[in-house]
């Protein structure tokens, strides 16, 4: 027998007895009983975490993209519960969506605090653990889609608050007078020798000492990195018209190696490009959080938009991030596509109303359920 559901548009079948879900998610802000729990933007970020909980389930680990003392990338493994801050299926464990990450909040001001997608509560406590950006990609995307299945890699877009949560987690490790002092020394003087902030023309004679004084930073705190874009990729056939037998994983980068892929374009010397101008706005955060122990996020982002968008820091294309990410992982993803019947629970895939090609494809398919 089985039971009916009415979504907007019609009425939705499902086995008796089941009811719809992800694994893992006991406790979340998402019912995932009810079609609006599974919408695009609710998907992108949903389906990763439950990816990570049954990764964890199996004792596979992610892929953490970290950088060494001298700032070059590096991959090491992150259990689950290392990456989201406590055990994804243990009785604790609360997923909440697009909520604001209070241990943040500290150290900026802004005309509304941002949320990130996804923060971890412990219910014993009613404490966040970790907040988390989550990036569900495609592998290969159209810069690589024509090379060898070890050269592919995906676009990553990066927002604007990405950046603030990556200075905020590099404030938090200088968050004491002695250290902050610290934190100022190693930002050199720099940030005294710029009167006007908004104008191109005074940052670019002293970007490289800005771009320096970052990696400084960074190259400091190399032993203290901690994950901030959590991207599953989902990988197809060359004809990008089905999933490989091997389609999901999931890339981990932390907080540094964020630095490290806004640096990868290479920029016009007479101009500030996106990805320059995201380091200027780290830097600019940093330098007012030693100065003031905080700095105002809204006014950094309007005022040095260098005659761009802020919707968004900056782009990377798959080429750019095939480097950052190859490994055997990448070539042959761990998890299968009939495997997604075991994250997707009771008919769940029936509630998407696809609008990206990952959802659409899975809606699709209705024999990877069976």
């Amino acid at each position: 027998m089985k039971q009916t559901r009415k979504s907007k548009k019609e009425t939705i079948s499902f086995e008796e007895g089941t009811t719809p879900g992800l694994f893992g998610q006991k406790y979340s802000s998402r019912d995932y009983r009810y079609e609006d729990s599974w919408g695009k933007n609710q998907f992108n970020s949903s389906f990763p975490a439950s990816l990570v909980a049954y990764m964890g389930s199996k004792k596979i680990d992610p892929i953490f993209i970290c950088t060494n003392k001298s700032n070059d990338i590096i991959h090491s493994l992150i259990s689950s519960q290392a990456l989201l801050g406590i055990d994804p299926l243990g009785e604790n464990a609360y997923y909440d969506y697009e909520a604001s990450y209070f241990p943040y909040e500290q150290y900026y001001s802004a005309t509304k605090k941002e949320k990130i997608d996804l923060v971890m509560i412990d219910r014993s406590t009613n404490s966040p653990v970790s907040g988390l950006e989550v990036k569900l990609t495609t592998l290969p995307d159209n810069t690589t889609k024509d090379s060898d299945d070890a050269d592919y890699g995906s676009e990553i877009v990066v927002r604007s608050p990405t950046i603030l949560f990556l200075a905020c987690s590099i404030c938090s490790c200088f968050d004491d007078t002695l250290k902050k002092s610290n934190l100022h020394n190693m930002l050199n003087t720099i940030g005294s020798d710029i009167k006007d902030w908004s104008e191109i023309r005074n940052i670019l004679p002293h970007y490289e000492a800005i771009k320096n004084a970052v990696l400084t930073v960074s190259s400091y705190l190399y032993d203290q990195q901690i994950p901030i874009i959590v991207q599953p990729i989902w990988k197809t056939n060359k004809s990008l018209t089905d999933l490989e037998e091997n389609c999901l994983d999931v890339f981990v980068w932390s907080n540094l190696s964020i630095i490290q892929m806004a640096l990868r374009e290479k920029s016009a010397p007479d101009d500030i490009s996106r990805n320059q101008r995201t380091i200027v706005w780290l830097y600019k955060m940093l330098w007012d959080f030693t100065l003031y122990g905080k700095f105002n996020y809204t006014d950094i982002v309007n005022d040095l938009s260098y005659n761009y968008k802020t919707d968004k820091a900056f782009a990377i294309s798959g080429k750019l991030t095939n480097p950052f990410m190859k490994c055997e992982a990448l070539t042959k993803p761990r998890i299968t596509k009939h495997e997604i019947k075991n994250i997707i629970l009771g008919g769940g895939q029936k509630l998407l109303r696809p609008e990206r090609r990952f959802d659409a494809y899975l809606v699709s398919h209705p024999e990877l359920f069976y």
